[in-house]
């Protein structure tokens, strides 16, 4: 299990290590993780951790372009940089090239209720701290 902090606000994920397990598995050499969360521009109500150049090192697996809230995507760059999306509503992954998917490699399963407010917190009142550690 991952604890995730959004500023004040807690959830509590799953690694997706099943579906993702490169992913995940490079991720947690990652964590502790600390990161600014801000509103995606062309993906719908989703926050995103722009990577630029960055290399996690994996390819695609479990991808997917319409991820539900809370489930975290890893793009691994390609048509666009890479890239870990935070979905808090409707989403469609995109860029300014098109429709992209990524690798869904986390899934929120506790304090789900509270991804609108990520949401409106991004929206309104501009980046927010993103904590990712292992659960004790």
């Amino acid at each position: 299990m991952l604890n995730i902090r959004v500023g004040d606000i807690s959830f509590k994920a799953r690694f997706e290590e099943e579906r993702a397990p490169q992913t995940v598995a490079a991720f947690r050499t990652m964590l502790p993780y600390a990161e600014r969360l801000i509103q995606a521009r062309w993906s719908g109500e989703s926050g995103w951790i722009p990577l630029g150049e960055f290399q996690l090192g994996v390819g695609i697996e479990n991808a997917t372009s319409y991820p539900a809230a809370g489930e975290v995507l890893f793009y691994p760059g390609g048509f666009s940089e890479t890239e870990i999306l935070f979905p808090y509503g409707r989403t469609c992954f995109a860029s300014t090239m098109g429709q992209l998917a990524g690798n869904h490699f986390l899934t929120i399963v506790e304090g789900n209720e509270q991804l609108k407010e990520v949401g409106r917190r991004i929206v309104w009142e501009g980046a927010q701290d993103i904590v990712f550690e292992l659960a004790e």
